[in-house]
Parts: structure tokens; sequence; C-alpha cells
């Protein structure tokens, strides 16, 4: 069996703060394979936006992080700065949740993609320039010569994202990290934006993770699903067997969330309470406050991963059949 392309052991992003050591994210297990899309799932606030920067190698210098994590093989968190930020970009991309803010509003967007080419030595500048040119063509922007010289205020937040994602693919990375790439763009837009994610997947044969809270996104892009809370993977599956017959609580109330379009009639659920202080997290499970299926068991031992059939594991002390 191959290795896989990133492999995540017991990766843990803490903060400390007046209220005590914030555990953003407590132990993550999870591997990758080439040309997967694995989607990690949770609300907001349940790490998953701290997991994609511990694994890019850029949270602040405040943060603790502990862990392993392998890329093609390799410790990245074991590399030297500039080894890393040579690798940033080039192998391993990321596409940032907010493109508006995550652009240079003093450069042309044009510019911004070129230098990425020129900075990992796939071009000079006079190649880079042709070559994003091409690259916007690539993601669908109109008039690619034209927006070239565009700044950030000068375009929509849809096509501020296609120039993220020329950006993220311009070095053929092997694993493009997406943080809620179409969270702020309406529903025709986001569309857009995944398809055109998707068809990258395709065509380059790249790896995403993709991160978001969206239940319709992962149903239509992802093949495994990682299940987030509270800092911690609490079910993991391919993704139809997950919206088929989920094996946590926690899953199994999101999915009940989702409003269907085909019943009039059906009575939109919610998980109540909420998701609990990262700062003062409760002993045993931390969804066990808000559990219908919660023991005493629960409430005072956190339970492990375990295995419930091929491709399938969950944390729950009473698992859904």
């Amino acid at each position: 069996m191959a290795s896989p392309l990133l492999a995540v052991r017991g990766l843990r992003a803490s903060f400390p703060t007046r209220r005590g050591l914030v555990r953003a994210v407590d132990g993550l297990d999870f591997e990758i394979a080439g040309g997967e899309v694995l989607a990690l799932l949770g609300e907001s606030g349940s790490g998953k936006s701290v997991t994609s920067l511990a694994l890019m190698g850029l949270l602040p210098p405040s943060a603790r992080v502990e862990g392993e994590i392998r890329f093609q093989g390799r410790d990245l968190r074991a590399m030297e700065p500039a080894a890393l930020r040579a690798l940033r970009g080039e192998t391993l991309a990321m596409v940032f949740q907010e493109p508006m803010s995550s652009l240079n509003p003093v450069l042309s967007v044009g510019r911004q993609v070129a230098e990425a080419l020129v900075a990992h030595g796939r071009a000079d500048r006079r190649a880079a320039r042709t070559r994003t040119i091409e690259l916007f063509g690539e993601v669908g922007l109109s008039d690619p010569a034209r927006r070239y010289d565009a700044y950030p205020h000068e375009l929509s937040g849809g096509m501020c994202q296609r120039v993220m994602i020329a950006m993220a693919i311009a070095c053929d990375p092997a694993l493009l990290i997406a943080d809620e790439p179409a969270t702020a763009l309406d529903v025709t837009i986001q569309k857009q934006i995944l398809a055109l994610i998707e068809d990258l997947r395709r065509r380059r044969g790249t790896a995403v993770l993709l991160i978001t809270h969206d239940l319709g996104v992962v149903a239509e892009n992802a093949d495994r699903v990682a299940v987030m809370y509270a800092g911690r993977i609490v079910e993991t599956a391919p993704v139809r067997d997950l919206f088929e017959a989920p094996r946590h609580p926690y899953t199994r109330g999101l999915l009940d969330s989702m409003p269907d379009l085909d019943d009039e009639e059906a009575v939109l659920h919610a998980i109540p309470g909420q998701v609990p202080d990262l700062a003062a997290l409760p002993p045993g499970c931390a969804f066990a406050a808000r559990c219908p299926r919660a023991s005493e068991r629960c409430r005072a031992e956190a339970p492990a991963m375990e295995a419930l059939g091929p491709g399938r594991a969950a944390a729950c002390w009473h698992p859904l059949a």
C-alpha cells in the first residue's frame, strides 16, 4: 500500500491566554492520499482553520504546536524555516478563507501571482507574466490579460478567489489546502469555485484538504470526511457512508440540522447548547453536555477513536448503529 501524501499524528496546537491554555487542536490523527479530497467538517470554533495553519507552519510564535506532520515523507516540523518557506506555495499550497484580506492591496493581482512563479524558480519575470495570464484563463477569469494589471479592490470577491486559486496552483502543488474557499461568495459563484477546484484536482492529480462547515459542500466534493468537535476528530468515514449512516451523535446532529428542501413539513432540528470553552474543557467527552445518548462514563472518561468498519472510526462510548 502506497504511503500517504500527508500523515498527521498527535497534532496539538494551543494558545496561552489570561483565561488559561486554549486547546484549539487536541491530538489529531489523519492521512490524505495523493489525488484524494478529505473534508475537515465542523462548527465554527472546532479547530479546523487552526489545523490548516499548523500544517502550513503559519501559526504565530505564541502558539504551542506538538505532534508530527509528514508530507511526502518529510517531517515538516523538523524543517528549517527557509526550507519550509520554499515548500509552501510550491508543493504545498493554501487558498485562504478571505481572498480580499489575503491579497496585497497595493500590488496588482497579476504581479502577486507572477512573484510566486519567480520566487520558486519556475519562470523569469517576462515568462512569469505570460504564465500568470495563462493561469488566469485556466481559472476562468474573463479577459485575463487585462486582469493582470488590476488591483484587488477592482475585482469582485469571486474574481479575487479565482486569483488566489491561480496563485495556489501556479507551481503544481501536490496538496492544496482550501479553507472555506467559497463561504463569503454567493451561491452561484460558490458552485463555480468548488467546480474549479474539483476540475483542477481531476486534471492535475492534486490532493485537497477541504475545510468547511457546509454539509452540502462535503457531499458534493469530498471522498472522505473527518468530523471535528472542540479541537478533536470525533468521526471519520467515506463521504457516502457518513451521510447514509453516521456513527457519532454529533455527526447525526449536524445532518439533522440540514433543511430538507423536498419536504415542506420537515422539522429543522438544532443541536442544543454550544461548543465548550476550549480554555476549560470538561472531563470526559467534550460533546457529552449536548448529547442525547450521554452516560456517566461519557462525562467522566474521554473516548478514543475506535474502528467501526472499513474506513470508519468514531470516538464515542455509545456509537449509533
